[in-house]
């Protein structure tokens, strides 16, 4: 189970949506930090470099549902060996 899990689901146009994914894409490629109010809580994430993406895409008769997904981890690294040495860069 989680440990924290928030959903929101809300109608909105098209254009609404693309204004949000938009947003959100935009803090991605700045520093990673992604803010964005659902239902009543702003939610702020620090997102890793690397991250894990799916997308999944489902037919039902008239309804189509398109889920995005992104995962990453938070644990922190481990330093390499040659950092741990102070050697890296000779």
């Amino acid at each position: 189970m989680s440990d924290v899990k928030i959903e929101h689901k809300v109608g909105m146009t098209r254009t609404e949506a693309a204004k949000w994914l938009a947003d959100v894409a935009k803090e991605l490629s700045g520093d990673g930090t992604v803010a964005f109010r659902l239902a009543e809580s702003t939610v702020e994430l620090k997102v890793s470099e690397n991250v894990r993406f799916e997308a999944e895409v489902e037919v039902d008769g008239d309804r189509v549902e398109l889920e995005l997904e992104l995962s990453w981890s938070n644990a922190r690294k481990p330093p390499t060996s040659a950092a741990k040495n102070g050697s890296a860069g000779a």
